[in-house]
Order: structure tokens, then C-alpha cells, then sequence
């Protein structure tokens, strides 16, 4: 398989996953949906100014386990983001030997990576949120 298919296969699973969060989103309820539609644009604009580790630290504090509140959205980004960390960049959730890191929170698994490989994950990151928006855009009403 060449390089230019690889990306290619991995921009297609980009979007399929992306769709599906989003349409999980879109059924969370009104509220919470309206929310998450809105965080999935406000997002990328966050990792550009701040950083990744201070996006996802704000998103973290922010997140509600309440799922009638706004701030639940932040929850259901955030469990995705890392969802799809792990199926598209699992070596980050491993040390140097391949074991699984002890403590896996995702914020501290952005912290703890040499430069290079975290601006691949910022980079993948934002790739995953261009189709996220999107495809909230699209399914969310509001």
C-alpha cells in the first residue's frame, strides 16, 4: 500500500468515525446537543491558541457526568477524542517497552510525549475535529 493510500484510508476512517461521535451527539438531547455542536467548533480554535494540553485540561474541568447539563458535551468530546487516540495512535498510550501506561488520562498522556509526537497528536486531533464540526453541523439543528 502506498503512502498516499494509507492517508487516504486513514482520512476515510477519520470521517466515519467522526461521523458516528456526531451522531451520538446529535442524541444526547436538545440542550446537551446544541452544546456539543457548538464545542466541536470552538475546539480547534482552543488547540490553535492554547495548546492541545490546555484545551483538553479546560475540557476535562469543564466535562459534567450530569447528562442534562450543557457541559455533558464536554464529557462525550473528550471519552471521543480518546477513542479515536487509541485506535489511530495506540503507541501513545504505551512506555518505551509497549506496556500500557499506568496513568492514562489523556492530558497526562499529552504532557508526557516529546515534542514531535505531540504535535502529531495536535495535528490529528484538529484533522479529527475538521470532520466533527462538520458532520455536527449537519445532524445537530440549531
Amino acid at each position: 500500500m502506498t503512502q498516499q493510500s494509507v492517508r487516504q484510508v486513514l482520512s476515510q476512517q477519520r470521517a466515519k468515525s467522526a461521523y458516528e461521535f456526531a451522531e451520538k451527539g446529535s442524541k444526547l438531547g436538545e440542550k446537551v446537543a446544541k452544546a456539543y455542536k457548538s464545542y466541536t467548533k470552538k475546539i480547534p480554535m482552543l488547540i490553535k491558541t492554547n495548546g492541545l494540553s490546555a484545551t483538553f485540561a479546560f475540557v476535562k474541568a469543564k466535562a459534567n457526568k450530569d447528562t442534562s447539563k450543557r457541559d455533558h458535551a464536554y464529557k462525550i468530546i473528550y471519552e471521543q477524542t480518546e477513542e479515536w487516540l487509541r485506535e489511530t495512535m495506540p503507541h501513545i498510550f504505551q512506555d518505551k517497552d509497549g506496556k500500557p501506561l499506568k496513568n492514562q488520562d489523556l492530558v497526562y498522556i499529552f504532557i508526557t510525549q516529546d515534542s514531535p509526537i505531540y504535535r502529531q497528536i495536535a495535528v490529528e486531533v484538529l484533522a479529527l475535529f475538521t470532520w466533527l464540526k462538520r458532520f455536527a453541523e449537519g445532524l445537530i439543528e440549531g
